[in-house]
């Protein structure tokens, strides 16, 4: 049978990111999508208009319908709006039998807050502990350490601060250089990890996992053209979860995808342009 991967996140109409670049990955990577919709945007490539959060209780109804039908082989959470959903969503996710990663989502490309305020605190006490895998940017991750990541030890600790919110493992995206080793999957927990860029040219991400630290490194692409990037990279790891793949090797697929997307993007828009959802997989 088709491996099943499932979506619980926001909308958005050009399609670049949230439920519509989700749906895409699972597609793209052999893997049937099913969705849940938490908030819907009036948004393009320009910027976003306007944020409308669900009802926690039809969230949570769209959920139950799609586990008591179709049950996934893995989930993944994107922007969850408020408090409410966040909580909703933690307390059915303490039943799930199968990975769930979470995309801390807080705010969109352009700057609009996809996440609120007090959303955060039930992001650390509710969702994380329900997490297999958190995949926090830079700035996202600085929120939920509450840590200013300004070279590799601080981004290290983040990830440690982090995974003792109860995920299972903490992926750091190298929006910014920290300076980790550049080699794709080296153990780096023996690392210096003294202060300075990485490579140039390269984008580096870093992840905890059973005590040990691995880095993902691949060609840094110079294009504004990232749209959805964080979404499509979630939902890749999704897929590749639902497929069988570990979970080092989930990550690793998914950052060679996200990789040749934002390389092949289609130019789409005139602001942050979509990657290319079409690209190929491992």
């Amino acid at each position: 049978m088709r491996p099943v991967a499932l979506t619980i996140a926001g909308s958005d109409p050009s399609g670049g990111a949230g439920i519509q670049a989700d749906l895409k990955t699972f597609h793209q990577h052999g893997v049937y999508g099913a969705s849940v919709l938490t908030l819907l945007t009036v948004q393009n490539t320009r910027g976003v208009e306007a944020v409308q959060v669900l009802e926690a209780s039809f969230v949570l109804a769209q959920l139950e319908a799609v586990l008591a039908d179709i049950p996934p082989n893995a989930a993944k959470t994107g922007a969850l709006g408020s408090a409410a959903v966040v909580e909703a969503i933690g307390r059915r996710a303490a039943d799930f039998r199968f990975p769930l990663v979470v995309d801390p989502v807080m705010i969109s490309k352009h700057g609009a807050p996809l996440l609120a305020e007090d959303a955060r605190q039930a992001l650390l006490s509710c969702l994380l502990p329900r997490a297999t895998l958190v995949t926090p940017n830079l700035h996202e991750a600085m929120v939920l350490a509450g840590l200013e990541i300004a070279d590799a030890d601080a981004l290290r600790e983040a990830a440690r601060r982090i995974a003792r919110r109860g995920p299972k493992a903490v992926l750091i995206k190298g929006g910014h250089p920290v300076g980790f080793p550049g080699q794709s999957g080296v153990p780096a927990d023996g690392f210096s990890g003294t202060t300075g860029a990485f490579p140039a040219g390269e984008a580096t991400d870093v992840l905890l996992f059973e005590g040990k630290f691995l880095s993902f490194a691949a060609e840094r692409v110079q294009t504004d053209q990232t749209h959805g990037t964080g979404c499509t990279y979630s939902a890749a790891i999704a897929a590749n979860l639902a497929r069988g793949l570990d979970l080092p090797a989930a990550v690793a697929a998914a950052k060679r995808y996200v990789t040749r997307a934002i390389r092949t993007n289609p130019g789409l828009g005139h602001g942050f342009g979509p990657v290319n959802h079409h690209a190929e997989i491992d």
